[in-house]
């Protein structure tokens, strides 16, 4: 993001009320894709666990945004330290936040670039939760949240955009978020599957989302977001905001399209609204970091590659043994490191030049050495993020009361009613007039042993009576259910 225009000055005259409107609908448009993930994920998860995803979720944007407050906008972007690796603390508490522009955003108030970022900030623990998925305890996941924005998130965001970060100085391009948002919540996802070990019964039951609807929904609300995401770190409205939106919207489509593809020639010639979601995400994904740098004909590429690689890294959970429940890794982790690499290859001073940046480019301009920068960046970020995610996560299981994974019947009995009681769903016992109503799925639900979806008889009549037959289907459906 910092290399969009020179700083012109550190008064207030040069603000844009355009660009600065633009901007805190950008950062609205970026915080609707915090409930996004949620719902995203609670449709890929059983229903046992669905409302505790929501919930992480936006509990991890309100924790991430009092910590952003606190020291982390300091640290993650702070326009007034030296240092290659690490911010100040110029700005904690936001106390000398105000109208002055920051040297990343000139035509805008420093207070605006600031709630901006934090949308960024604030869902990339939230993307890498994903990774322990239907297992992990609310409380610790809570402080981890803070912690780990904190070591992981910041250091990685003020090497990439802080006017002094060694990746930015180094050459690096990354226009919104690759490494820092993509590429860390993946392999912080990777280690979380790592540390808190399998959900029991992994390698032997069939893991499938609970609720395609909510995957659908899920996807709407990022798809939507995500032109505040990209669109917005042009930080201005201005032509270059104009493509990256359009670049973004291009790439997610044919994301969706190549994984669907794909996956109907894979899986018995059907299609899936969960494949086009899937793939659809991991386009967005893989045209973050190159989305104020690429022309629409790349953004093509982006998508086709993206969905088909992402589409194959999915399949490495099982190849390896480990279980990454909502496949964060395969599509942000790898995504990330597709999106950077591919802009070494594609991105191009004439579309930089929008709004009058300069860059070297990538192949396409015949930079070559910018393709190595790329690989670096990323090298680096997701080292950083493996490893160090590793240290925090093994730490806190040291820590009495901390343990990050939920006992085994918790387990059992899901999340929602073990860490929350409370139930995403309430099931009608169909089946009262022939049972007693703790006989059947009440009593399971309650007891939290249903381990799949609410059910849908074609027995029913018309009418909204239960035929015997209807009933005797359900009891029996859920009976090797519970």
């Amino acid at each position: 993001m910092s290399d969009l225009v020179p700083r012109l000055d550190n008064d207030t005259s040069h603000i844009d009320s355009g660009d600065t409107a633009w901007i805190l609908v950008s950062a609205v448009l970026v915080f609707i894709m915090s409930p996004g993930i949620g719902y995203f994920y609670s449709g890929m998860a059983r229903s046992k666990n669905a409302v505790s995803l929501v919930f992480l979720c936006m509990v991890a944007m309100a924790v991430v945004s009092v910590q952003w407050m606190i020291w982390g906008y300091s640290l993650a972007l702070s326009d007034t330290s030296n240092s290659p690796f690490i911010g100040n603390l110029s700005y904690g508490l936001l106390l000398n936040v105000g109208d002055k522009p920051h040297a990343n955003a000139p035509t805008i108030p420093g207070n605006v670039y600031a709630i901006f970022q934090c949308m960024f900030a604030a869902l990339t623990p939230a993307l890498a939760l994903g990774g322990a998925a239907e297992r992990i305890r609310i409380f610790p996941a809570i402080l981890f949240c803070f912690v780990w924005t904190t070591i992981v998130y910041d250091p990685i965001a003020y090497w990439s955009w802080a006017p002094k970060g060694w990746m930015n100085v180094m050459g690096a391009l990354d226009y919104a978020g690759g490494t820092p948002v993509h590429i860390a919540s993946g392999f912080g996802a990777l280690a979380f599957s790592l540390v808190l070990g399998k959900r029991q019964g992994f390698g032997h039951e069939k893991f499938e989302p609970h609720n395609y609807l909510n995957i659908i929904l899920g996807t709407s609300l990022l798809w939507f977001g995500w032109f505040g995401f990209n669109g917005g770190s042009a930080v201005a409205s201005n032509g270059r905001a104009g493509m990256a939106s359009a670049v973004t919207h291009i790439a997610a489509c044919m994301g969706g399209l190549s994984w669907s593809f794909i996956a109907y020639f894979r899986n018995g010639k059907k299609f899936s609204s969960f494949h086009f979601c899937s793939g659809a995400i991991a386009g967005l994904v893989t045209i973050t970091p190159a989305s104020g740098f690429v022309a629409p004909w790349a953004a093509l590429v982006f998508g086709a590659v993206g969905g088909i690689v992402c589409h194959f890294a999915v399949d490495f959970k099982e190849k390896f043994g480990f279980d990454d429940a909502l496949d964060v890794f395969a599509v942000h982790g790898v995504g990330g490191l597709v999106g950077n690499l591919l802009t070494g290859i594609f991105a191009s001073k004439t579309i930089a030049a929008l709004n009058g940046s300069t860059i070297n480019g990538g192949w396409i301009d015949h930079h070559w050495k910018q393709l190595g920068f790329q690989l670096a960046s990323s090298c680096a970020g997701a080292g950083w993020a493996f490893v160090v995610s590793i240290i925090i996560l093994l730490i806190f299981n040291k820590i009495p009361g901390l343990h990050l994974r939920i006992h085994e019947d918790g387990e059992i009995s899901g999340t929602d009613f073990t860490e929350m009681g409370e139930h995403g769903y309430t099931f009608a016992n169909i089946g009262a007039n022939r049972v007693g109503k703790d006989d059947v799925s009440l009593a399971g639900l309650e007891q939290g042993n249903t381990r799949e979806t609410p059910l849908s008889y074609p027995e029913l009549s018309s009418s909204g009576k239960t035929s015997v037959a209807g009933a005797e289907s359900c009891e029996k459906d859920i009976a090797t259910r519970v």
